[in-house]
């Protein structure tokens, strides 16, 4: 394989060539990024240090927002630092384990926004089944699933993209190293690896796209048995979990269900299902969902709390 490339690194274009435009940039994804982490984290810990833990939808939550800060964490810091310096480079190792570990998490994300989607049908449309089915036991199967899946994806996109032959140009016209940007500098004909890239990444994310929006299809058309406040509530959880889903899956069709070539709109659309999406999951899951504002309310302030008699508790010691 070796022989089959002479260059190591690969030459990143970036978002813009305008310097003030990258300063801006640094200090948007900058505050993009930071809130992410500290928006996801506060989610995740909220749940395991609380009750909802044991609950089906908050256990997939808890999940998935472990699963935004690694995925987007295979692309934002690498764009943020290259923004402060000219020439944006990044090794053929690491533009490979870029691609890997950005579908593996990907994939993982994918399949617990179904899963999601699936607790929520059940909880709906079979309420008195719902315990039963999603017990502990298949919430932890489902979860050990996403991993499954989003390994053999995955495995199988690296496993076409490692055997292509690079030997100059070196430069990707995006910010980070993605598939099609690089098939267009591999030195051979990518038509065979385009098709397979497509079936394997655009169809998939096309077909569980149309799974999810007849599953809120069928969950709108048993509401009309249910009360007011049942529907209300419902709707709530609904519309947060479509928003996410639309700002997710909408990109990314639009990337990978295409001919395998690449636009300039592409960077643009990139952003919203690396960067975007990521950083308002938190916000989504939050500010219309009364029962995590309460929990993230009483989780935070008994840590505060704690902390405070902890202090004045030493301090008293110290006195005396």
């Amino acid at each position: 394989m070796e022989s089959q490339r002479n260059i190591s690194e690969f030459i990143l274009i970036g978002l813009s060539y305008d310097q003030n435009t990258q300063i801006l940039c640094f200090v948007f994804f900058l505050f993009c990024y930071v809130a992410l982490l500290v928006g996801n984290f506060l989610i995740f810990v909220s749940i395991q240090c609380s009750s909802l833990f044991y609950q089906p939808m908050y256990y997939f939550l808890s999940h998935l927002s472990s699963m935004d800060i690694c995925y987007t964490s295979c692309v934002t810091p690498k764009l943020i630092a290259d923004l402060l310096v000219e020439t944006k480079t990044i090794s053929y190792a690491s533009c490979m384990l870029q691609i890997f570990f950005m579908h593996f998490f990907g994939m993982i994300e994918i399949t617990i926004l179904t899963t999601m989607a699936f607790d929520r049908y059940i909880a709906i449309c079979k309420p008195l089944h719902y315990m039963i089915i999603m017990n502990r036991t298949r919430c932890h199967l489902l979860i050990v699933a996403g991993w499954a899946a989003g390994a053999a994806h995955s495995f199988s996109q690296f496993s076409l993209l490692i055997w292509l032959p690079f030997c100059g140009p070196n430069e990707i016209d995006n910010y980070y190293c993605d598939i099609f940007p690089l098939m267009k500098v591999a030195c051979t004909d990518t038509y065979l690896v385009g098709v397979l890239v497509v079936a394997n990444s655009g169809v998939i994310a096309l077909l569980i796209f149309v799974l999810l929006f007849g599953s809120y299809a069928t969950i709108l058309f048993a509401l009309r048995n249910h009360s007011a406040e049942g529907r209300r509530k419902a709707l709530s959880t609904r519309g947060s979990h479509i928003t996410v889903v639309i700002l997710f899956f909408g990109p990314s069709i639009f990337a990978y269900l295409r001919p395998p070539t690449t636009f300039p709109e592409d960077k643009i659309f990139a952003l919203f299902y690396t960067i975007i999406a990521p950083m308002f999951n938190p916000l989504i899951y939050t500010l219309r969902n009364a029962e995590m504002k309460k929990t993230l309310k009483t989780v935070w302030c008994q840590k505060i709390f704690s902390k405070e008699k902890q202090n004045l508790f030493a301090l008293s010691n110290t006195e005396q």
